[in-house]
């Protein structure tokens, strides 16, 4: 049985000007988190590993309420995430919201006996260990203000209560995330850092592949997380509706 999200006490009135990140943003889920973020007048900082994809990203973004900057983040380097940590602190002196969305090693024809180990620890890499860098490099910033909003894209594949033995590196990487949420919503509750994690179902994207959902739906269960008034941590939600761990 899943443990429900758990309500914690607001402790900081949400700021008026806000800052966003979203990694993995120049194309597809990411994009769309990006530009919903803009649409509700956040500043969205798009991040891409490369800056001239993200380049062209942010500029398809112009003309929304809020400003959409490409900036460069391979979330699997370490010096990268704190470049871009200590210019977030430079120019703007705070973050509001993570949205963790840098993603791959989707691959349903592999299985648990038959891949290699090297996928595995590539999707460890960017799910688990890219988010963790980002968590910490950033938290700091979120504490100064006693506010934050971290978004943890997952998957609903990557629940204990799903049996399958597709995409192996891809559902156990989703996992790991899943329990590093949950750890991380625990050390800062009472903070006004609320840290919960989103399934976005399976959506029409390059990752996912046709016949998936729009990726409009996929994203707005993010942005429901990344902009939640509700003071609710910890939890496991798609389309803001929480689900089993």
């Amino acid at each position: 049985m899943s443990r429900p999200a758990r309500r914690v006490p607001a402790t900081a009135t949400a700021p008026v000007y806000r800052v966003a990140l979203v990694s993995g943003a120049n194309r597809g889920l990411g994009f769309e988190v990006a530009r919903q973020l803009s649409e509700r007048g956040m500043t969205v900082l798009l991040g891409a590993r490369d800056l001239d994809k993200g380049l062209q990203a942010a500029r398809k973004l112009a003309g929304a309420p809020g400003e959409v900057i490409a900036v460069q983040l391979d979330v699997t380097q370490q010096d990268q995430v704190d470049t871009l940590a200590r210019w977030i602190e430079v120019t703007y002196g705070r973050l509001d919201v993570l949205v963790n969305n840098a993603g791959a090693f989707y691959d349903p024809a592999a299985s648990p006996s038959g891949t290699a180990i090297a996928p595995v620890r590539d999707a460890m890499e960017t799910h688990l260990f890219g988010s963790w860098r980002l968590c910490s490099a950033l938290l700091p910033l979120m504490r100064r203000h006693r506010y934050g909003r971290i978004v943890n894209v997952s998957s609903g594949c990557g629940a204990s209560t799903t049996d399958s033995a597709s995409c192996p590196a891809y559902r156990v990487s989703k996992s790991a995330l899943n329990t590093y949420t949950r750890a991380l919503a625990s050390e800062l509750e009472g903070s006004g850092i609320q840290v919960n994690a989103v399934c976005p179902g399976w959506v029409a994207t390059d990752m996912g592949g046709p016949g998936g959902r729009p990726v409009t739906a996929g994203a707005a269960g993010i942005v429901w997380a990344a902009c939640l008034s509700e003071p609710l941590t910890g939890g496991f939600f798609r389309d803001g509706q929480r689900i089993s761990w």
